[in-house]
């Protein structure tokens, strides 16, 4: 018998309603207590194409994706095959029997569950469309009875799902009601999967990290958002006008003291951000892979101009099209050295929603702190899916840190103002926001190359001066962006990670220390890299690099801006557009081991 440890998959088809009810199952288990983590597989189009939607249970605590699969609630006949084919020896197979099952698809080694909910709801509503949407919501409350599942906190879920909808309360409970009545009188229930009240997920709350980041935007004191609708970005930018709409609008004039522009494409949109922020509004963009390589010239503007800007990248499968609604950390290079020439932007790497807000807040004190752009790097998993969370937290009073901005006050005790002057050292000059003083402090922005004072030249002393604060900018952006999250207890071998690489480490960690395999850990939440990082690789013999790209980004940037050896380097790599899993990153750490002809590391390193 299993006690709130399985992962359950639907099989529906896009557009037929299936992604609320299945995320109704989530949340009710959610509400009792346990730890979940949800995943939406959908297409590309809009309906008709296949869509699986996978909700994890884990006593332990484990969110990560796993290989296999416990329950298979297979409602779309197009993919019986590969459903039924997923499923793990001794699972269980849930489908519409109202057809039989084809004999090609049979397993001797899992038990099969028909219900004819077809049949079931053609007495209970006339309606062929409402059939079709309620046949989501039976299957629920089957599984209410099957997994033993408190069938009040089921109904509870709709009441709060059509609130403000009423009529749509009572025929959803009463299909609820067919399909749990129907498991109580002809199937066998509870099944040896159950569920249990427990207080495993304590006061985290469930959020994508989507509406998380665009949040952190509004905290973050952002007043201009500049957009153009790609997939997964799109939500960004709609959390933080849902947000804005509510805090940010005088409650007597009803005036709102921010913009949402929605931009004819993504060179208006990273144009508009970038003339905000020069004016000195904290503004933002939204975007995917192919939204940062039609920025890319933009970018390189923002960069040499010294003007800042934020940009939320969540990654998407590319290259072009590639896939758009699947998972991968494939925009690293194309990132960090976005544009022609030599230019370098710091990124930082959210594993979380809580830290999609705190790192989207965050983005904005860094842009305006360095006088550049700053791109948070997250993905479709972490941004699309509902994921376990600790609670969002706000310090009241908290300043926002605008950089080096000179007042007219200021201007009044400066000899002469030089835009770019390293005055400080950290490569850092002061600048002005326009009409600050009527006759100082001003000067002329420009992409082409020039003096400390903004004067057009091509002298190649003055250029490569420039170019050289600019990097000593670099390096005090290491020690501004967030530190590397270490665990050590002194292991010959380590494992790197970034994003939501860190989700399946719990569990990936456990798989292998059962393999008396044992690894320090590090996790890069920004670049530039600190020297912390590169503290930990010279520490160890040799590190894994988990990532979730073909070409090993990650470790590029490590060897380019480290000029570390690669072979003290292991790329532990995954590509297929779904999120890493625990089993994948145990599975290629034992072949290397195997391969390599290496002992176990057992022993701590002296």
């Amino acid at each position: 018998m299993s006690i709130n440890d399985f992962v359950i998959r639907f099989a529906n088809v896009n557009g037929s309603g299936s992604a609320s009810a299945n995320t109704m199952f989530a949340k009710a288990l959610f509400r009792m207590g346990l730890p979940v983590a949800t995943r939406n597989i959908f297409p590309s189009n809009i309906q008709g194409l296949p869509t699986w939607f996978d909700v994890r249970v884990s006593a332990r605590g484990y969110l990560g994706r796993r290989e296999s699969v416990d329950i298979m609630v297979a409602m779309n006949a197009a993919t019986y095959e590969e459903d039924v084919a997923c499923l793990s020896p001794g699972g269980y197979l849930i489908y519409d029997s109202t057809k039989p099952l084809a004999r090609h698809l049979r397993r001797s080694d899992i038990t099969e569950i028909g219900m004819p909910l077809a049949d079931l709801l053609l007495s209970e509503f006339e309606d062929i469309k409402q059939r079709g949407l309620f046949k989501n919501i039976t299957y629920l409350g089957a599984l209410s009875a099957l997994l033993d599942i408190e069938f009040d906190v089921i109904t509870g879920m709709v009441a709060t799902q059509y609130k403000g909808k009423d009529a749509l309360i009572a025929p959803n409970i009463a299909a609820l009601e067919i399909g749990r009545g129907y498991a109580q009188r002809y199937l066998s229930c509870p099944l040896p999967i159950k569920v249990r009240r427990v207080e495993a997920a304590g006061d985290r709350i469930m959020v994508d990290g989507n509406t998380a980041a665009g949040l952190g935007a509004l905290y973050g004191g952002a007043t201009v958002c500049a957009w153009y609708p790609i997939t997964p970005s799109t939500s960004v930018a709609e959390a933080f006008e849902l947000y804005a709409n509510q805090l940010r609008v005088e409650e007597n004039s009803g005036r709102r003291k921010f913009a949402v522009v929605q931009a004819e494409d993504e060179l208006s949109a990273i144009g508009i951000v970038i003339g905000a922020a020069w004016n000195g509004a904290r503004s933002f963009t939204a975007t995917s892979g192919p939204g940062i390589s039609l920025m890319s010239e933009f970018l390189g503007l923002a960069y040499f101009a010294e003007i800042p800007a934020v940009i939320f990248d969540v990654q998407r499968a590319g290259p072009s099209t590639g896939m758009p609604t699947r998972t991968q950390q494939c925009d690293l290079i194309s990132a960090a050295y976005a544009s022609h020439g030599d230019t370098k932007h710091v990124l930082l790497f959210p594993s979380t929603p809580k830290e999609c807000f705190e790192f989207g807040a965050q983005c904005f004190d860094l842009a305006d702190r360095l006088q550049t752009p700053v791109i948070l790097m997250t993905d479709l998993d972490l941004g699309m899916n509902d994921s376990l969370s600790d609670p969002l937290t706000w310090e009241d009073g908290r300043a926002y840190d605008r950089g080096k901005v000179l007042s007219a006050e200021d201007l009044e005790a400066v000899e002469k103002f030089g835009r770019y002057l390293d005055v400080d050292g950290d490569g850092i000059g002061y600048r002005t926001y326009p009409g600050t003083h009527p006759d100082k402090g001003a000067f002329f922005t420009r992409g082409t190359s020039r003096d400390e004072y903004a004067a057009y030249t091509e002298s190649p002393e003055a250029y490569e001066k420039n170019m050289r604060r600019l990097l000593r900018k670099w390096e005090t952006a290491s020690k501004l962006v967030p530190e590397a999250v270490i665990t050590s207890s002194g292991q010959r071998a380590g494992i790197l990670y970034y994003g939501t690489s860190a989700t399946p480490m719990p569990e990936a960690l456990d798989l292998l220390e059962e393999e008396d395999v044992h690894l320090d850990t590090l996790r890069i939440c920004g670049f530039p890299f600190g020297k912390e990082v590169y503290k930990f690789i010279e520490d160890h013999d040799f590190v894994f690099v988990v990532e979730q790209n073909r070409d090993a980004q990650m470790k590029t940037l490590l060897v380019n801006e480290g000029e570390l050896d690669p072979a003290r380097l292991v790329s532990i790599l995954y590509y297929g557009g779904l999120s890493i899993s625990a089993d994948t990153i145990q599975a290629q750490i034992s072949e290397y081991f195997t391969q390599q002809k290496l002992p176990r590391l057992t022993e701590v390193k002296s």
